[in-house]
């Protein structure tokens, strides 16, 4: 399999490049042209493509006769750098391949998820103080989102809990909607966030879903998980 991953030399980026090479996938990264040099431990054994991952141009390239695509949309400054990059990957990526696109549980397909007061405040705190200072967009990383979910290409959008560092503890679990309980703990390993994009490629079950997840050993997973087997036995 060929996959180009569109932020590679980000955190997630750069654990997606080794859990694909350890697959034993073809890689091709795309980032920032002063943002290279983050990927010189895997220079030789994947193709870099430089350039701002919203330029058409640098997407077309990148993306040619990929099997699959892995997007990190991050939603800097004011210029549609989401949309850019999304809309990019949409037009130019070869019919059929899989694309799959990370974002954060602030992003609703169907407006059914069911968020926490801490939460809505830090969105709406991120929004303001994005607009003051120009840095980052949410309305755009929102727009991005809304032309996958309406492609009728074979997306997938991974929608991750606040992350952090660690050893992987293996497979996140997913639920369609944020507030589900399997989901309260809120937080995954960034590594694990970066596994699951990875193995979504090869999950068709996950085609056209907007899975939120949270990691396995997180006391919700645990708890659902321990649920679920006790309902099986009963």
């Amino acid at each position: 399999m060929k996959v180009c991953i569109v932020g590679a030399s980000g955190k997630l980026g750069q654990y997606m490049v080794r859990h694909a090479l350890d697959r034993g996938y073809e890689v091709v990264g795309v980032c920032r042209a002063q943002s290279v040099g983050k990927l010189e431990s895997f220079r030789d054994r994947i193709t870099i493509v430089p350039g701002a991952t919203n330029d058409r141009e640098v997407i077309r390239r990148a993306v040619a006769g990929c099997d699959g695509v892995l997007t990190v949309l991050v939603p800097w400054g004011n210029r549609q750098y989401s949309t850019g990059t999304a809309q990019a990957v949409l037009d130019y990526a070869r019919p059929g391949a899989r694309l799959v696109f990370s974002c954060g549980w602030h992003i609703t397909r169907d407006g059914r998820d069911v968020y926490s007061r801490k939460l809505r405040t830090l969105v709406r705190v991120a929004g303001w103080l994005g607009r003051l200072t120009g840095f980052v967009d949410l309305d755009d990383q929102v727009e991005a989102l809304r032309r996958v979910f309406v492609s009728d290409t074979r997306w997938t959008v991974v929608r991750g809990s606040a992350l952090e560092e660690g050893e992987s503890q293996g497979l996140p679990v997913w639920s369609r909607h944020v507030g589900d309980p399997v989901l309260a703990s809120g937080l995954t390993r960034r590594v694990d966030f970066s596994l699951f994009m990875v193995e979504a490629l090869r999950n068709d079950g996950l085609v056209h879903e907007a899975p939120a997840i949270v990691g396995c050993r997180t006391p919700s997973a645990v708890e659902h998980a321990g649920a679920a087997a006790r309902q099986a036995k009963a």
